[in-house]
């Protein structure tokens, strides 16, 4: 993860999220990712339901930045595929809503907020044991009470995805 683009930096620094913590604490709140791609028909954005692992920088050898993976699920067919399968370069966004901050005029009102942004790689999972890591990294998100259980015709018809954050920043405004 790099916290800022090469050659940019934040325009507003002091919302930006910079601990692996807090950063992580951001994903975690967040349901779902919105995720930017690009073919002939133009730009794609789809909102989706995820799962992810996160590793602190503590636990990776030679590294400041936590690693940060999302995987998604899909149906074997549609737009969404194949942008998935010819373009592999992705763009994400996910925010928590935190309410209306109010002024005393019309533009003095905002939004408080906390959110990720990044780019990344989008790789299919092919063999049935990543799929169903897959899946189960998605239900831990989403419902961990939830008993996952996949079964072999289910694989069969999902693809499964894995996003491989490149570059990722948090943003705040409370």
């Amino acid at each position: 993860m790099n916290n800022a683009m090469p050659g940019r930096s934040m325009r507003l620094a002091g919302r930006e999220v910079k601990g692996a913590a807090q950063l992580r604490e951001i994903v975690d709140a967040c349901q779902t990712v919105r995720i930017a791609a690009v073919d002939n028909e133009g730009v794609f954005i789809v909102p989706m339901s995820f799962g992810y692992d996160w590793a602190d920088p503590a636990d990776l050898e030679g590294s400041d930045e936590p690693r940060f993976a999302l995987w998604v699920h899909s149906a074997v067919e549609g737009r969404k595929v194949d942008v998935f399968d010819a373009e592999p370069r992705v763009a994400i966004e996910m925010d928590v809503q935190e309410g209306v901050i109010t002024g005393n005029y019309a533009c003095a009102y905002s939004y408080a907020y906390r959110s990720i942004v990044g780019t990344g790689t989008v790789h299919r999972i092919q063999s049935p044991e990543m799929k169903r890591y897959g899946l189960e990294r998605i239900m831990a998100h989403l419902a961990p009470d939830a008993l996952p259980g996949f079964t072999d015709q289910a694989l069969a018809r999902t693809k499964i995805y894995c996003i491989d954050t490149e570059k990722f920043t948090g943003k705040q405004r409370a």
